[in-house]
């Protein structure tokens, strides 16, 4: 059994074809140093859909590297995103998809997920939406231009189904919450007008599961082991749910089961 398999308690699966793309297609991922992030980029560039994949990250991507391909993006500077995307339209001219594979939940000292309102702090709640909304937000600025417009193309931002505000019956993690519910918001406002420019473009949320990853290895001990992802499976099932994906899901923010995520 693999460790895949075992970690997931389902079979490993295989990269999804991405046939409701095409094929050639270009692709840039941001945050192509984190695990889900590094696991959708090997997949991506594994793919025979795929022509060129941009790895886009503050630190060096994992996984292979081609040339030209890997680029520096500081989420926390505006200007770095948009060198960025210059230097990919001056590449490859636009893009089919743009996935932004980023997110805070703690970063080991000053944020952390509050369990009562009496920890609420200005600074990790700035720090929280600066990395989980305003980064994907200026990333959309820069690289929504970029989406073509004569097929199906699509901006992803990895999202959580705990910004969900009708779906919140627990409470707590409070900022996390809140920047992950901004982050839908935006995503649903920049879908109505990117479908005025570009009708087959989509842009919409996506909700990995609980990955095991750096983000949520503080908070594993509770999650069944069946529910408890590897990057691997959660990357292919999110590729599956976009390959899935047509206009009328333009906005939505969709789990890795391709179940939509109430607002």
């Amino acid at each position: 059994m693999s460790a895949d398999t075992d970690q997931n308690a389902m079979p490993m699966m295989a990269p999804p074809p991405l046939t409701s793309f095409g094929d050639g297609l270009r692709v840039a991922i941001i945050g192509a140093s984190g695990g889900i992030g590094a696991a959708l980029a090997d997949d991506l560039a594994a793919s025979p859909c795929v022509k060129t994949a941009f790895r886009l990250s503050r630190s060096a991507p994992a996984g292979p590297t081609e040339p030209g391909c890997d680029l520096h993006l500081d989420l926390e500077n505006e200007a770095s995103i948009a060198e960025a995307a210059a230097a990919i339209r001056a590449a490859a001219g636009s893009l089919d998809l743009v996935l932004v594979a980023t997110g805070l939940l703690h970063d080991g000292g000053g944020l952390q997920p509050e369990k009562t309102f009496r920890a609420l702090s200005g600074e990790a709640m700035e720090r929280a939406f600066r990395i989980n909304t305003i980064g994907p937000a200026l990333v959309a600025k820069h690289f929504l231009p970029l989406l073509s417009k004569d097929r199906k193309a699509v901006f992803a931002a990895l999202s959580a189904r705990v910004g969900s505000i009708s779906d919140n019956r627990l409470g707590g993690w409070h900022a996390y919450r809140a920047s992950k519910a901004a982050l839908n918001m935006m995503i649903r406002t920049l879908s109505i007008e990117l479908a005025r420019q570009k009708p087959k473009a989509l842009c919409v949320g996506l909700h990995p599961g609980t990955v095991d990853t750096d983000l949520s290895k503080p908070f594993q001990a509770r999650v069944a082991k069946d529910k408890l992802f590897s990057p691997a499976h959660s990357a292919r099932c999110l590729l599956t749910v976009l390959d899935g994906l047509g206009p009328e899901e333009n906005g939505g923010v969709f789990a890795w089961d391709g179940g939509r995520v109430p607002g």
